[in-house]
């Protein structure tokens, strides 16, 4: 037996927005860092959210020694439930981000299933060979932290997303001092957030975007409505003092952001003068030029609030001449042809619309290339991985990383699977373990694949075609007469010609075999002659579902 080494394992993150977890391993010893979803992206039709592949964590659980979470964004927890299903681990995390996580288990009625730990920044937590340290970051919501991993072999650094800001919301800076004590002792493996590595200068300050919305919420003649993630509970901070300097009265709305608002306040993260949140009937007797109402639905998400309101379907709120309504958010890559579609019917209805083309109303929360310059510059790491970004993210952030003092050769882009592994003298891509989409489509979690997903794109573009045979059971002959039923294909009314055509190609393929067939082969037969005439008459290739009916 060789010696132990550390070995490195992204499953999400890397490639693509989303999904980010990793996982680290040390002999008989493995510890998780976020668990996080994606949301679909255009071409995933009907599914509802993409998790990581859980099946390497699955095989190894008797291993596992805790979960550590960086924040409380979807891309980082909201896989956690359904992990918690397959695998039992202690769940590690910041105060809110942990409220965050029990507002998840108890929508998945989970809350008995795991040990749910609040960490302090600096707090130290053993995890067999693993002693895992948090420390604080800027980010977009409050309690955002970075992991300081204590490995046999050295520090390894995960910063998770974080920025550099002089001016943060709740006064949550980045803990450079820390950092510089790792740096100066010596760190093994940097893990740094790369999603705006090909950005240059520095990311603004989230001050910029309380001072926006504020001058909104102060100058707006109507009502302010006002949509975000609802994990930024930051921002719905900034709203509310807003709302409150400007004398209105704040209604939330939303399933999410009903339910994180009521943690964020129980615990003291969202704080506002007593009478300042109203509810449904008090929101109705309150002028619109003294309203504010939080909402989700900056994704463009078909079932959220802003979607309902911008559709005319809000069981509560119609869209008037005079509201304004504001997007505090980026599209995720994905959502921008659903978020466009919301923003013009919000226009369609009255309203003036705010997003981040137009007003400040939005920063990243991720730093740019200055500012991760600064943090390599710090830490000197002896190797370097750039994690969270799509590709193009991964590969500027590992030639910056070069750039400013990694050796040449010691920056890994990794993508998911990838198995990096980190011995006394050297480090190196040495496998590829299973890494793909897991869709969730309504309650099933796993039970579609890419197949499925071709198959509804095929329907979605080209509709489908069902011919029925009655056949009979010992000639194999057709024994009655053919029917065809279409959708999203042709208007029947309109083309009856070419479906009278069409039973008469079926008619003609299954006509005069002079053996007995097989069922399926008769299926085959069908589907070929049929999608050869549908094309050759009308350049189109719908989906063709042979169901033949022994009789």
């Amino acid at each position: 037996m060789g010696e132990p080494t550390l070995r490195i394992v992204a499953f999400g993150g890397l490639g693509d927005i989303g999904r980010n977890m990793a996982v680290l391993e040390w002999d008989d010893d493995m510890i998780i860092v976020d668990v996080g979803i994606m949301f679909p992206e255009e071409e995933m039709l009907g599914v509802d959210l993409v998790l990581p592949d859980f099946t390497y964590v699955r095989e190894r659980a008797h291993k596992l020694r805790g979960i550590f979470l960086t924040h409380g964004h979807e891309d980082h927890i909201g896989g956690v439930p359904y992990l918690l299903r397959e695998v039992k681990a202690p769940v590690y995390g910041a105060r809110l981000t942990i409220g965050l996580v029990e507002v998840k288990l108890a929508e998945h009625r989970l809350q008995n299933e795991a040990a749910l730990n609040v960490v302090e920044p600096g707090e130290v937590i053993h995890a067999g060979a693993f002693e895992v340290e948090f420390f604080t970051v800027a980010h977009s919501i409050p309690d955002s932290c970075g992991l300081i991993i204590h490995t046999p072999l050295g520090p390894v650094v995960h910063t998770g997303d974080f920025k550099l800001d002089h001016t943060p919301v709740m006064d949550q800076h980045t803990d450079l001092t820390r950092l510089g004590q790792v740096g100066a002792d010596g760190c093994l493996l940097l893990m740094a957030d790369s999603t705006y590595a090909d950005t240059e200068g520095y990311t603004p300050s989230e001050e910029l975007v309380g001072e926006a919305l504020s001058n909104i919420i102060h100058k707006a003649p109507g009502r302010v409505i006002i949509a975000t993630f609802a994990s930024q509970i930051a921002r719905v901070q900034q709203i509310v003092d807003g709302a409150v300097s400007a004398g209105r009265k704040v209604f939330v709305t939303g399933r999410s952001m009903v339910d994180n608002v009521a943690m964020a306040r129980r615990i003291g993260y969202v704080q506002a003068p007593e009478g300042i949140f109203v509810g449904v009937e008090e929101m109705r007797r309150v002028p619109n030029k003294d309203l504010v109402v939080v909402t989700t639905g900056s994704q463009g998400e078909p079932t959220s609030a802003l979607t309902r309101m911008a559709q005319g379907d809000h069981r509560h709120i119609q869209i008037q001449e005079g509201d304004t309504v504001v997007i505090s958010a980026n599209p995720i890559p994905g959502n921008e042809t659903a978020v466009a579609r919301n923003v013009d019917n919000l226009f369609r209805l009255g309203a003036n619309v705010l997003y981040n083309r137009v007003a400040n109303v939005h920063v990243r929360g991720h730093a740019s290339r200055e500012e991760l310059k600064i943090i390599q510059s710090i830490l000197q790491p002896e190797y370097f991985v750039p994690v969270q970004g799509e590709y193009r993210h991964l590969v500027a952030h590992a030639q910056l990383a070069e750039s400013v003092g990694v050796p040449k050769g010691n920056a890994f882009v990794l993508t998911d699977g990838d198995v990096l592994e980190i011995d006394e003298n050297q480090a190196g891509i040495v496998d590829k373990v299973p890494s793909g989409y897991v869709y969730i489509d309504g309650l099933g979690i796993g039970d579609i694949d890419q197949h499925i997903l071709r198959d509804r794109a095929h329907l979605s573009r080209d509709g489908f075609l069902v011919v029925i045979v009655p056949v009979d059971k010992e000639t194999s002959q057709v024994a009655g007469d053919i029917e065809i039923l279409t959708r999203g294909f042709v208007d029947r009314s309109d083309n009856e010609a070419i479906i009278e055509e069409a039973k008469r190609v079926v008619l003609k393929t299954l006509t005069g075999a002079a053996h007995l067939a097989e069922i399926g082969g008769i299926n085959t037969q069908i589907r070929d002659a049929m999608s050869k005439f549908i094309y050759d008459r009308t350049r189109r290739k719908p989906m063709v579902l042979p169901v033949t009916v022994e009789v």
